[in-house]
């Protein structure tokens, strides 16, 4: 499965629905460039969605740490959505689940967002 970059954005978050392999052949620069020019284009809330996420290596744990750092340090926020149990389990062993807030239910992912920003967010 090739990868893919989807972007959605809402009032709140700009989600990234992320597709097949994160990997160093994969994703070496598609995932770090679409977080930046989120970043770029002044989002500050970003979410992934890795629903469609096949397999992620060392290097593709490497483009969410990095992009981890390229929101946190603009001063924005970056939290994972519908990590499958083989991402799941690969985020536990690197210890990043203490890292990255994760969601399964993209309305909660929102919902976090914007308690953050103290905005008044969707019903």
């Amino acid at each position: 499965m090739s990868f893919t970059i989807a972007i959605r954005e809402t009032p709140y978050a700009v989600i990234l629905d992320v597709s097949g392999c994160v990997t160093f052949a994969g994703a070496r620069t598609d995932l770090r460039d679409a977080i930046r020019d989120a970043v770029a284009g002044g989002q500050k809330n970003i979410l992934l969605n890795l629903a469609d996420v096949t397999y992620i290596d060392s290097s593709g744990l490497g483009q969410l740490v990095g992009g981890y750092a390229t929101v946190r340090n603009n001063g924005g926020q970056i939290k994972l959505l519908n990590l499958n149990d083989e991402v799941y389990d690969l985020m536990q062993r690197a210890r990043l689940l203490s890292v990255f807030n994760i969601y399964r239910s993209e309305h909660e992912a929102i919902r976090s967002f914007v308690a953050k920003t103290g905005g008044a967010g969707p019903g």
